[in-house]
């Protein structure tokens, strides 16, 4: 596979999960960090940073709206819920283990 195919295909792929995350908003970053290790928050990050290693700005309110559809405050008022005690706890042990 040449690099300009294998680079088109990781984009479908990203484009691909952004949706279906944007489509989930059942689902709580919280719950993803606990779960997978990332959230839509790493995303935002991380598509920050893959835009500045190419030279352009990028805040990272505006990585966040493009992974999120909208700004990020208005998603977390609209789909944002109070995360379980259970939840911050496994999050705050995650936390932990990983700065061991």
């Amino acid at each position: 596979m040449d690099k300009e195919t294998r680079t088109e295909l990781e984009a479908a792929a990203f484009r691909t999960l952004v949706g279906h995350l944007r489509e989930r908003t059942d689902v709580q970053n919280i719950d993803l960090m606990n779960l997978a290790g990332f959230c839509r928050n790493c995303l935002s990050k991380w598509y920050r940073a893959a835009a500045e290693e190419k030279g352009l700005e990028m805040t990272y309110d505006k990585a966040r709206e493009i992974v999120y559809g909208m700004p990020y405050k208005e998603w977390q008022a609209k789909y944002q819920k109070e995360a379980s005690p259970e939840a911050k706890a496994a999050f705050a042990e995650a936390q932990k283990k990983a700065e061991d």
